[in-house]
């Protein structure tokens, strides 16, 4: 997250910027994949990839809002979210309770991802042209990756509720 930040913050370069957050974005799927694939998935596994997914997510949320590419509202949303999941999971834990990422939930994530690609992507001057449409494909996709969020929260709290 640091070359990152340092990319798009720094140096002005949302292309490059977006290219790290790509490469990070598909290692940290890769890792994923091959954990299930090689059946190395640990519990201490399944709570830290999410919380890796956050911070990406997160951090890539507060420098578009910086950037005024979004709006600070928009970005709440999705991080109070991100944070009541993350302590369901933790207090789910705490009881014996595991709760793994969902269909919605994955779906939400890499809506998250390629809004914040075509939103960092449209905002750069590549070989010296701007893309409103990306930009505009990026508030979208962030809209619906921001709803499906709620109701994936929402399926996890019942998920929980229910097991409790």
């Amino acid at each position: 997250m640091p070359v990152f930040i340092y990319f798009v913050t720094v140096l002005k370069n949302s292309f490059s910027g977006a290219l790290v957050f790509a490469v990070a974005s598909a290692t940290d799927f890769l890792d994923g994949y091959l954990a299930r694939r090689s059946q190395q998935v640990t519990k201490f596994g399944v709570l830290l990839d999410p919380i890796a997914d956050k911070i990406l997510v997160i951090s890539a949320l507060i420098v578009l809002v910086d950037q005024e590419l979004i709006k600070a509202w928009i970005a709440i949303v999705i991080i109070i979210r991100e944070f009541l999941v993350t302590g369901l999971r933790l207090v789910a834990v705490s009881r014996e309770i595991y709760i793994s990422a969902e269909t919605g939930g994955k779906l939400k994530t890499g809506m998250q991802i390629a809004a914040i690609l075509l939103l960092f992507i449209g905002h750069s001057t590549v070989l010296g042209w701007t893309s409103a449409g990306l930009s505009f494909a990026g508030v979208i996709c962030l809209w619906i990756s921001m709803i499906i969020g709620i109701f994936s929260g929402i399926k996890y709290f019942i998920y929980f509720y229910k097991r409790i």
